[in-house]
This record gives structure tokens, C-alpha cells and sequence, in this order.
């Protein structure tokens, strides 16, 4: 029997834990280890330190996780040479400059495979962290990308980025486990019907200039604001629901949505997000509007499996006409869960994966 391969994941956050890693490789573990390879993750964080990170205070407590996670990564460096393939997310360390990618690259003489989702060349932070910010060194990014073997990116615009320090770089997307996780579709018969948005706090600003629109549907429409979120929300919208995210009850709470939103403002960092909010929305047959930002713009064939809008007027109008009909809300639904099946799907996509690694 031939012996499995070894790949070393080697990420900032524990596994899963963070969405940029659930989505962009880790629900490809399987098929790989089908298809002959041992995935073994090594996160910068354990799981109590990355909840800490992220709660109120506690910031010498934080200070010590930091410094101590970055000790422990010395310890992988004595590991690299039973690993057959390096996969390295983000950056191995989340603080500092990129020293053990240096290392990995030019001491070792290590190949490894670097993959990026947002960016993250410039700086982008919580309030919560916002004094511990100018330690992540953002600069490092470029040369992560230059000494790597291979680059993997989530969209055009970062793929631009990438390929001034390294032409081997490919766009692979962020994708949707649409056979065992997005497996689900959202019930069109159900009133009244749901507007709703997911995302976490820190994105939760992208709604500000939504919520004006909302306001004005309220005299015109029956329906529910849904949002699902780490943090409740602060809006005063007499529709607005709330519920709270968990990663149990992710898929069954978004099935309540019937018309998914996902503004944006149309700047750098936009540009580089990879839709997924989209595209979860799709993927439960939502009828999606979106921003015209970035990405988007690709995932979106406008009038046929989604609608972009790009000021307050074309949102209240497109929010009007899905209100309005039920069966454009599922024509449009239908049509969207069809692009990620073909595009943006894990069985879409998992041969460029194996494709890393052979």
C-alpha cells in the first residue's frame, strides 16, 4: 500500500475557527485524504488564546498569548523536514516580521505553497486590538508572496497584487460546501418575507447607508431586517431581527433569509474581499443584491442570477421588485445556487487543490 503524503498547514488561527480558513481549504481535508495526503494543522493560536484575542480587555494577558504563541512557533521549524508539503494561510506568525517564513525559504530551502483571501498588506484592525495593530507588520505580505513556490488567491484583484513579486500565482475562490454543509435552500412559501445580512461587527458599518432604505421600505412592505451576527446590532429599524452567530446553527438561521444583502463601500480593502457573504446567500437559493465592488462584479450576472446596486435609489428599487414578487425571489435564488454549483463549488474546485500538491 502506497504511504501517505504529509501536508503541514500552517495558519494564524485555529482549525475551524475562522471562516478564511473553513472555506478557502479546510473542507478539502477530506478529499485529499482521500485522494492519498495526512493534513495536519498548526495554528499560531489554540482555540482559548484566539477567544481571548478577541474579548475586552485582559491586554497583558493577550500580550503573554502573543508572545508565547510566537515562541511555540520556533518549534514547528524542527518539524518542517517531515512534512511533504508546506501550506502556508496568511502568515505563519500574527504578529512580527515574517521570520520563520524566511527561514522556511532560505535556510531550510523549503518549498511552500501561500494563500491569501483579503488585503492584508494593509492594515485593517478591531477597536478591541486597535493598540496592538502596528505589531502585525503588514509590509511582510510582499515578500511571504515573493519566496513562496507557488501563490494562491482569492480574486483578480489580488492575484494583481500577488503577481508583481511572483508570476506563480492562480485565483482559486473561496468556496461552498454546497453536498454537506451549504446543503440547504431557503423557503420562498414562508411570510413575511426576510431581508437579511450576515457578517460580523467589525463589517457591520457596511449596512449604515442601507439602513436609510430600509426605513422607507418599512411604509410600503410587510417584512423582517434579519441580521446575524457576533454583536447585536444598534440599528433603530422597527423590522430589524437579531440573532446571534454560531457556527451550529449557521446554515439553519441564514435559511431564513429570503433576500440577502451584501453592501459595500468602494474602496482598496473591498477590492480585495472574495464575495463570500454572496456567496453563502446564493448557495440557499436567496435572491442576492450586492455591491458592484471587486469581486462581485464576477459572481454576478446582473438581472439573471443576482442584482447589483450601486446607490440608495437602485436598492430600494431592486429591494421593491423582490418584495414585490415572489416568484423573481425564486427564479433569482434558483439561478444563483445553479453559478455556485458550477463555480464556486468544493466539487467545482477541489482538482485545483490536488493540483498544489502533485
Amino acid at each position: 500500500m502506497k504511504s501517505k503524503k504529509t501536508i503541514y498547514f500552517l495558519t494564524p488561527y485555529p482549525k475551524q475557527a475562522a471562516p478564511s480558513q473553513r472555506f478557502r481549504f479546510e473542507q478539502y481535508f477530506d478529499f485529499l485524504e482521500n485522494e492519498g495526503y495526512n493534513c495536519e494543522v498548526y495554528p499560531f493560536y489554540s482555540f482559548e488564546s484566539w477567544q481571548l484575542l478577541y474579548s475586552q480587555g485582559n491586554q497583558l494577558k493577550k500580550a503573554l498569548v502573543v508572545i508565547g504563541s510566537f515562541m511555540k512557533r520556533f518549534g514547528i521549524l524542527f518539524k518542517i523536514r517531515k512534512a511533504d508539503h508546506l501550506f502556508i494561510h496568511r502568515e505563519i506568525a500574527h504578529v512580527g516580521p515574517p521570520i520563520f517564513e524566511w527561514i522556511i525559504a532560505n535556510v531550510l530551502r523549503r518549498k511552500y505553497v501561500y494563500d491569501y483571501d483579503d488585503a492584508i498588506w494593509l492594515p485593517n484592525y478591531s477597536e478591541t486590538n486597535a493598540r496592538f495593530h502596528r505589531i502585525k507588520a503588514y509590509w511582510k505580505v510582499k515578500y511571504c508572496i515573493k519566496w513562496a513556490d507557488q501563490v494562491v488567491c482569492g480574486n483578480v484583484f489580488l492575484e494583481n497584487y500577488a503577481k508583481k513579486y511572483n508570476q506563480n500565482t492562480r485565483i482559486i475562490p473561496t468556496t461552498i460546501d454546497t453536498e454537506n454543509y451549504h446543503n440547504l435552500t431557503c423557503d420562498h412559501n414562508v411570510k413575511p418575507v426576510v431581508i437579511g445580512w450576515t457578517g460580523t461587527h467589525t463589517t457591520m458599518r457596511y449596512l449604515d447607508d442601507l439602513i436609510p432604505v430600509i426605513k422607507k421600505l418599512e411604509n410600503k412592505f410587510d417584512f423582517e431586517f434579519l441580521i446575524i451576527s457576533n454583536e447585536a446590532p444598534l440599528y433603530d429599524v422597527r423590522s430589524l431581527k437579531y440573532i446571534k452567530w454560531t457556527k451550529e446553527n449557521e446554515i439553519q438561521d441564514l435559511t431564513k433569509i429570503h433576500i440577502g444583502v451584501m453592501p459595500l463601500v468602494s474602496d482598496i480593502w473591498s477590492e480585495g474581499k472574495c464575495g463570500f457573504k454572496g456567496l453563502q446567500y446564493m448557495a440557499l437559493e436567496m435572491a442576492t443584491i450586492m455591491s458592484p465592488v471587486g469581486v462581485n462584479t464576477t459572481i454576478i450576472e446582473h438581472g439573471n442570477n443576482g442584482f447589483l446596486a450601486n446607490s440608495e435609489e437602485e436598492w430600494e428599487h431592486f429591494l421593491t421588485i423582490l418584495l414585490e414578487s415572489e416568484t423573481l425571489r425564486r427564479t433569482i435564488g434558483q439561478k444563483g445556487r445553479q453559478t455556485i454549483i458550477e463555480k464556486y463549488s468544493v466539487r467545482a474546485n477541489n482538482k485545483y487543490y490536488l493540483e498544489l500538491f502533485t
